[in-house]
């Protein structure tokens, strides 16, 4: 019992250094950088991303998201909203988890809003949080790797994409998305 005790302790002081560090949070021309990046990536590993994207009324892009778990796991990531392909405001990605886990990763995370109104609804909520304000479809996209925009009939979806590390999750369910302050 003690063991896991010290599991616990040890799992929850890492989660809380992972929220709470100064160290991880990034400029307005930092998080712009590394979102060009991964839409980069998404474009060019995906076939029929810029279609996909010019369709959406809006999209988040959060280009790394960290995952940490220790027996209590816990991801936080930061990333832009884009409307028309600029940046309109700057969010965050925050979950937490409890269970039998160990490991770190890194991926990325897009979330397209493929109506006016689910984008408005979006914007207009202060903390949504996916599957309580928001439902968001995970798009698996297999072997072939392409978009059929045609097929996509949710008002959100997401696509996770990029994972590295030693733990694997392909689940947003739980995840808060909060407005930043950026300048």
């Amino acid at each position: 019992m003690k063991r896991y005790n010290k599991i616990f302790r040890s799992g929850s002081m890492l989660i809380a250094l992972l929220l709470t560090n100064p160290v991880l949070a990034s400029s307005a021309v930092e998080i712009d950088r590394d979102s060009n990046k991964a839409l980069e990536v998404f474009r060019d590993e995906i076939n029929g991303a810029e279609v996909f994207l010019d369709q959406a009324a809006g999209y988040l892009v959060f280009p790394r998201v960290i995952k940490i778990g220790i027996g209590v796991g816990a991801e936080t990531g930061e990333g832009v909203l884009r409307v028309g392909g600029k940046t309109v405001d700057y969010y965050r990605t925050t979950s937490g988890s409890i269970g039998l886990q160990l490991g770190v990763q890194a991926k990325s995370i897009l979330i397209a809003f493929m109506t006016k109104e689910s984008l408005q609804k979006f914007r207009d909520s202060s903390g949504w949080k996916v599957g309580i304000d928001g439902s968001v479809v995970l798009i698996d996209l297999g072997a072939g790797k392409t978009i059929d925009s045609t097929n996509v009939k949710d008002p959100v979806v997401g696509f996770i994409f990029g994972s590295k590390g030693l733990m694997y999750n392909l689940t947003l369910e739980g995840s808060k998305i909060s407005k930043l302050e950026k300048s």
